[in-house]
C-alpha cells in the first residue's frame, strides 16, 4: 500500500509540474490595449510629476521673498 501511495504520489507531482511549465509558455501574450493605457498613465504620472516641480519651485521662491523681507524689516 506504502509504494502505491508514494507512485500516485510521484505521478501526481510530475503532473503538477508538467502543467506549470505549460502554462510558463503561454504567459508572454501581451494585450496591446493594457500597454497602451500604461503609457498613457506614464504620460500623465509624468505630467504631475512637472507640476508637482514647477509648484516646488514656486515655494522655493516664496520662500527667499519671505527670508529677503525679514531681512529688510530687521534694518
Amino acid at each position: 500500500m506504502k509504494k502505491v501511495f508514494l507512485s500516485l504520489a510521484v505521478i501526481a507531482a510530475l503532473t503538477v509540474v508538467s502543467c506549470k511549465q505549460k502554462e510558463a509558455e503561454a504567459a508572454p501574450a501581451v494585450d496591446s490595449t493594457a500597454t497602451a493605457a500604461v503609457d498613457t498613465a506614464a504620460a500623465m504620472v509624468d505630467t504631475a510629476a512637472a507640476k508637482v516641480d514647477t509648484a516646488a519651485a514656486k515655494v522655493e521662491e516664496a520662500k527667499e521673498a519671505v527670508k529677503d523681507a525679514k531681512e529688510a524689516v530687521k534694518k
